[in-house]
């Protein structure tokens, strides 16, 4: 009688620790969509944080294979260092969008893998993880460099046929200019249409053009802007040297604040450390009435003028679209510049109407396979399958609990595997009455019949779950992806299905036998 006690309290705590553990999954996702927006941004966060994962095939979102694009010519731990670093940046971008449980790992030597719950945007997405973010600072050319460029560049295709186009109809400008015949002038820049944009690429990756223009200088386009109609870029000749980087930035803001010409417009305020403080000091000094051009990714954002010595450290990022680019380049920037650029070798996404239907299946089919335990069990062991069947349900609240307490993910395979562990709990319940039932007709009462009909069968029952937990064990160590959520479920199942097979489901034979003086339940 007290070992009885002692088993009733056992598997109370058991029962009050799952629903303690499990309450803020229920919680969080029987809000609405309503409650969710009212509720405290940090509470909902650690709500969240409590909760079981659904995977992306269960409420949307991206799943990405990066591969880093390393030097050739460095050895491996250098490689492995600029992978490591890669991931460290990838990491730091997505913590700042405030994306919940997000998966960043290495897979092989040089393969990212990313897992984004959630999200999906994906061209947001794409240019978030993707985009390199060196960030640079470069004076541009005097003017009458880069006129004598043109006009050198101008002279050296006027000896040329069909250089820009392929008419018959050139005129007197094409055949002396035909390079600036492409350019406009644009707020004192020069500039080109998006429909000409690629021939002037053409012309300037020509490695006769190069030889060109000045050493020391090289050619850059603007971000692409709209004026009415029209598309273009500006085109700006700036230093090879950056005479700042992006390594010196210690935070970068989203705001609103632009120039005298568009105060409203989106900007993103820029605050260097001390020594970059003092770099941008004297740059701003030495070079007043000059254009320094704030270049990010080989594209210039602006190119102000220097009017006076900036001593604080502090600089703007003018140029851009909507708020929305501005939150993403400051969160970019504040990450840091990869160290080598990422190309994307494998992309799919899962809409959340997609992810819904999933959980709807599985539910069902969870359910009904529930219910179809239910009527085989009650019809085939009558009261002794109503213990089996409830014993199954605590079997279904101890896996989620283990869910929550782990911080795992539940994806579609895991849902499978959840499905899986009620035939591993029936399995063990039905060799169990079959040995009670033979001892019974070997002549023992019934109380005998329970004591020796779990030992005999508790040798089974222990050899096939430790082979099926083994089998689990080498999954979750070797698999990756679906295959992983699968073992993961079906691991932690085969353990609650132990306990609540043999421990609980005893335990509740023992109490209507020794509690309620109940001589014999039909199994």
């Amino acid at each position: 009688m007290k070992t009885l006690n002692i088993r009733i309290i056992i598997t109370l705590i058991v029962i009050a620790f799952s629903i303690y553990f499990l309450y803020p999954t229920i919680q969080y996702y029987t809000l609405s969509d309503a409650q969710k927006e009212f509720m405290p941004k940090e509470k909902l966060r650690e709500l969240k944080k409590k909760s079981i994962n659904l995977g992306l095939d269960l409420q949307g979102g991206m799943y990405l294979v990066l591969q880093v694009e390393t030097p050739k010519n460095i050895n491996l731990n250098e490689k492995n260092d600029i992978v490591e670093r890669t991931i460290f940046v990838i990491k730091n971008r997505i913590d700042n969008l405030g994306i919940a449980e997000p998966i960043v790992q290495k897979i092989g030597s040089e393969r990212i893998m990313v897992q984004l719950p959630g999200v999906l945007d994906r061209e947001r997405a794409r240019e978030i993880i993707g985009r390199t973010a060196q960030l640079e600072f470069r004076l541009l050319a005097e003017p009458q460099i880069l006129e004598a460029t043109i006009n050198r560049i101008d002279r050296y295709l006027s000896g040329e046929k069909d250089t820009i186009r392929d008419t018959t109809k050139i005129d007197t400008l094409l055949k002396s200019k035909p390079f600036s015949s492409l350019l406009v002038n644009y707020g004192g820049d020069l500039a080109i249409s998006e429909e000409l944009i690629d021939s002037v690429k053409k012309i300037l990756n020509r490695e006769d053009i190069k030889n060109l223009i000045p050493k020391g200088y090289s050619f850059f386009f603007g971000n692409l802007e709209t004026a009415g109609n029209s598309k273009f870029r500006r085109l700006f000749l700036l230093r090879d040297r950056a005479d700042l980087t992006g390594a010196y930035l210690i935070n970068a803001i989203a705001t609103i604040g632009g120039d005298q010409f568009n105060p409203n417009a989106p900007v993103v305020s820029l605050e260097f450390n001390p020594r970059g403080a003092m770099i941008f000091a004297n740059i701003t000094s030495s070079n007043v009435g000059k254009r320094l051009a704030i270049v990010l990714d080989s594209f210039v954002y602006s190119a102000p003028q220097i009017r006076e010595a900036i001593l604080g450290g502090r600089a703007q990022i003018t140029g851009i679209q909507n708020m929305q680019e501005a939150k993403d380049l400051a969160n970019i920037l504040k990450a840091g510049a990869l160290p080598a650029p990422v190309r994307i070798l494998e992309e799919r996404s899962v809409g959340p109407t997609l992810g819904k239907d999933s959980i709807e299946k599985g539910t069902k089919s969870i359910v009904f396979g529930y219910l179809f335990v239910l009527i085989f069990m009650m019809f085939y062991y009558r009261l002794g399958g109503l213990i089996t069947v409830t014993i199954q349900a605590l079997n279904f609240l101890i896996i989620l609990a283990f869910l929550s307490i782990l911080g795992a993910t539940l994806t579609l395979p895991g849902m499978a595997g959840l499905i899986l562990t009620v035939g591993f709990a029936i399995d063990a319940n039905v060799l169990i009455f079959e040995r009670m039932r033979e001892e019974m007709r070997n002549g023992k009462d019934f109380i005998s019949a329970i004591e020796y009909g779990y030992k005999n069968a508790s040798r089974a029952i222990w050899d096939t779950n430790i082979l099926h937990f083994l089998a689990a064990l080498v999954l979750t160590f070797f698999g990756s992806g679906p295959i992983k959520g699968f073992a993961v479920i079906l691991a932690i199942g085969v353990a609650t299905s132990l306990f609540t097979a043999v421990f609980v489901s005893r335990l509740i034979f023992d109490i209507l036998i020794y509690k309620f003086n109940v001589k014999y339940i039909p199994i």
